[in-house]
């Protein structure tokens, strides 16, 4: 549909140097938008010769700004980067507690506001798209910090979304479900984890990267233009069990 088209459009994807993040990527470029792609470690080799790619540590407190700089105008923001630090609850300690927070809903808010500045600078309409979690609605063992980032990410992009509309930005977010990545691999890989995570989802498989892509494509897109302040849950129906 045309209404997908995402011709002249420019993005910035956060964590795309794999799994999700580059699945995200890859279809907002699909559509028809210069991608820009990010990641911690160096360009990965398997990327576009004509992709660019910004490497920052989102854990500097400087790197979002920079990251918005360095990507040039932009249209749309996907906020993907985050990850998990969390250690059993009885052994988990106030370092890796704050790195979560950091990286999953500090750096998240920063880059969204250089975003929305930029923006607003300019006179520009634009796209912000927040990667969250099921673990934001449902909790998981030995998970609090990560939950808890992603629970603040659902609440963040409603607060953004109230604050935003008003300047022509729309703000909503994905919360993905169990996906195959490299980051999932500990469920995978194991044939009794793997098998109970089955059985709890309607649909009866893992979620892939290009599931979540389509969610956030469709939230990027013209298709999504009276939509504000909501995370799709994209589980195959794993919470509602």
């Amino acid at each position: 549909m045309k209404a997908f088209s995402l011709e002249n459009k420019r993005a910035l994807v956060t964590g795309s140097s794999q799994g999700i993040g580059a699945a995200i990527a890859d279809g907002l470029a699909d559509a028809g938008a210069l991608v820009a792609r990010h990641g911690i470690q160096e360009r990965p080799a398997e990327l576009p010769a004509d992709a660019p790619y910004l490497q920052e540590d989102l854990l500097d407190p400087g790197a979002p700004a920079r990251l918005i700089a360095a990507a040039g105008p932009l249209d749309i923001l996907v906020c993907n980067a985050g990850g998990f630090f969390d250690l059993p609850v009885l052994e988990m300690n106030r370092e890796r507690w704050e790195r979560t927070f950091q990286l999953n809903v500090a750096s998240t808010f920063f880059i969204a506001q250089a975003f929305a500045r930029s923006c607003v600078e300019a006179g520009r309409a634009g796209k912000i798209v927040i990667t969250s979690s099921t673990n934001g609605f449902q909790a998981e063992t030995d998970s609090c910090a990560y939950d808890a980032s992603k629970g603040a990410l659902v609440m963040l992009t409603r607060s953004l979304a109230v604050s935003l509309a008003p300047h022509g930005i729309r703000v909503n977010g994905i919360a993905p479900g169990l996906v195959a990545t490299k980051l999932t691999k500990v469920t995978t890989d194991h044939p009794g984890r793997l098998k109970g995570a089955l059985e709890s989802i309607p649909l009866g498989r893992l979620g892939t990267p290009d599931d979540m892509a389509g969610a956030a494509l469709f939230l990027a897109s013209p298709l999504a233009s009276y939509i504000v302040g909501q995370t799709i849950i994209v589980d195959g129906g794993l919470i509602l069990r």
